[in-house]
């Protein structure tokens, strides 16, 4: 079997988020992100994960636009983390 380098990436994503989140600040505005941020990162992969087992195409790629909307989100709050 293949091994799938969108099952690692989006793993590592969320993984390396988790780690980068541990140094921000205390404060209530990076708690927020803190939060937002951690939940759209690891839904990444864990909604590509479960893709994979998609009990039809259309489950496949509900899976996979979920997958998509969280890695918008995940932009989004790291783009707020920039400015």
């Amino acid at each position: 079997m293949r091994e799938n380098d969108l099952l690692t990436r989006t793993f590592e994503f969320g993984v390396n988020c988790l780690i980068f989140l541990r140094k921000l600040p205390n404060d209530s505005e990076s708690k927020l992100i803190r939060f937002q941020l951690g939940k759209s990162a690891t839904s990444i992969g864990a909604n590509y994960e479960e893709s994979q087992a998609g009990s039809s195409k259309a489950d496949f790629r509900n899976k996979v636009k979920i997958a998509l909307r969280e890695a918008r989100e995940s932009n989004f709050w790291l783009r707020v983390l920039e400015n």
